[in-house]
């Protein structure tokens, strides 16, 4: 999240991405687990609005994936022309990378890969 709140990269988000975001991140489980309130949660949330780059969806991609909750993440990033979508949900949107031009990673690998090419 720091890397996006400075703005050391780009950060893409449609609308029904970040409702997916809200409607994940407040669920009991999740809340317990982060020790956040939904407020706080929503604090965040908005947080990251105020420093992505909107992506209107011209275009559905459905059916590409295996999970159908995966889609949105797909098309914001297909309608946003991102480079890489950064998940740790590999097993999900590797198959993406079949994409032209969307690569996937996982977070720790991303952050290398950025601090590899801020040091050159």
């Amino acid at each position: 999240m720091i890397g996006a709140l400075d703005r050391t990269f780009d950060v893409l988000a449609s609308v029904p991405l970040i409702i997916e975001y809200e409607a994940v991140l407040t669920r009991p489980e999740h809340l317990e687990a982060s020790g956040l309130t939904s407020r706080q949660v929503n604090e965040v949330l908005d947080a990251l609005v105020k420093v992505s780059i909107p992506v209107p969806l011209r275009f559905l991609w459905r059916p590409q994936l295996k999970d159908p909750a995966d889609e949105m993440v797909l098309e914001t990033a297909v309608n946003g022309a991102a480079d890489w979508m950064v998940t740790f949900n590999l097993r999900h949107l590797a198959e993406a990378s079949l994409r032209p031009g969307v690569r996937v990673a996982r977070p720790g690998d991303m952050w290398r890969e950025i601090r590899r090419h801020e040091t050159k």
